[in-house]
């Protein structure tokens, strides 16, 4: 029979992060906190952010609780805290086992009796070291690199991720668990015209239109879907809802110089409750980086009834199935191709049609249910 735990996070970016890692850490809280309510779960914050999403898990959670520091020194030095701090906090804790969302444990983790597990969710900055600052890398190999040497077990998003571990960190395979990653039920929610063209007049978005969804970074390579536009015979507009960062400009400066500006469209801080009916209203989904820990998007997209297109080379497959369209990073020409085979048009409805359902038969592998029995058999694993 298993035994009651208390499960202890490391809650940064859960109550600070709106995207990303702060998506993953409040998801997975949540879902065990519903799955598994006869545990205690215990988020270790070095202070509480504003974040509507964490707020609401608390509030919908009675057994999930909130820890911070208390000592003004601490207080003074929360990040500090998060890293060697709380190993007093942790070490009042009964059967616990801790778990590092974000790539990371408190270096001084093995100072206590918990048990400990981290979510690795990639290594892009040793594959591509070219996106990261020098030090940036440094301090993120140093730390996560501990984190997998402390922790009685690792989770890989991905196998992708998983290669990249053993690789990069030389560990033995058998410690690392696969784990895929689900995304927010509200992707699969169904919504009313009303809510959609409301969302659609709020953005001014066209009536037909491909999406990206991420930061607007190089490795993200929004510029190949931007390069492909002049060469469809139907002349879709792009919009791309991600955050802007200096590679937006060289981005902008491409569909100007490719005749396609008019046709490109950035949403930048576009709140969570509007996304899923942003992909409602696409009608196909791009997603072309060239290295990714797992790929949500995809997920949420799929979810969303939405035909996907991505970029072979990393775990881009894994996360779409065999139905979406998978092209190389570089060719322009071929994703072309692939989105003139997805537009909705009658000669390529049964194609379309056929690769939505069976990618979103795909997907049902990422159910929350799936998700939670898997960390719940990983923690009791340890305990």
């Amino acid at each position: 029979m298993n035994q009651t735990l208390t499960i202890a996070f490391d809650g940064k970016r859960a109550a600070n992060n709106r995207t990303g890692l702060g998506n993953y850490s409040r998801h997975i809280i949540n879902l065990l906190a519903k799955f598994f309510p006869e545990n205690r779960y215990v988020v270790f914050l070095p202070k509480m952010g504003k974040n509507p999403q964490f707020q609401t898990i608390l509030d919908e959670n009675q057994n999930v609780e909130v820890v911070m520091p208390t000592s003004g020194f601490w207080k003074k030095m929360s990040s500090l805290w998060r890293v060697f701090g709380c190993k007093n906090e942790i070490s009042t804790l009964k059967n616990v086992v801790f778990h590092g969302l974000s790539n990371e444990l408190p270096l001084s983790i093995k100072k206590t009796a918990a048990k400990s597990v981290v979510t690795i969710h990639d290594l892009i900055f040793l594959r591509f070291p070219k996106y990261f600052k020098f030090f940036d890398r440094k301090i993120y190999a140093y730390k996560f690199r501990k984190s997998c040497e402390n922790a009685d077990r690792i989770i890989a998003v991905s196998e992708c991720t998983k290669r990249d571990i053993v690789e990069f960190f030389g560990i033995d395979s058998n410690k690392i668990s696969v784990i895929y990653q689900g995304c927010d039920k509200v992707f699969k929610s169904e919504f009313s015209e009303d809510v959609l063209q409301n969302v659609k007049q709020k953005y001014n978005l066209p009536y037909r239109f491909l999406l990206n969804v991420g930061s607007i970074e190089e490795r993200k390579n929004a510029l190949l879907i931007v390069k492909a536009l002049p060469l469809l015979t139907e002349k879709l507009p792009l919009v791309i809802v991600g955050k802007r960062t200096p590679y937006t400009a060289y981005v902008e400066k491409a569909a100007e110089n490719l005749g396609v500006k008019n046709m490109v469209k950035i949403l930048d801080k576009v709140p969570f409750e509007d996304l899923a009916p942003i992909y409602r209203l696409s009608e196909v989904f791009i997603y072309t980086s060239r290295y990714e820990g797992f790929g949500i998007p995809i997920i949420e997209a799929i979810n969303c009834g939405v035909p996907v297109i991505a970029a072979t080379g990393s775990c881009l497959e894994e996360a779409g199935g065999a139905d979406c369209q998978y092209v190389n990073p570089d060719n322009e020409n071929a994703l072309a191709q692939a989105i003139e085979k997805f537009l909705d048009k009658p000669e390529n409805q049964s194609f379309r049609q056929n690769a939505i359902a069976k990618s979103r038969e795909y997907v049902k592998k990422f159910s929350e249910e799936n998700q939670a029995a898997q960390l719940m058999e990983c923690y009791q694993g340890i305990a």
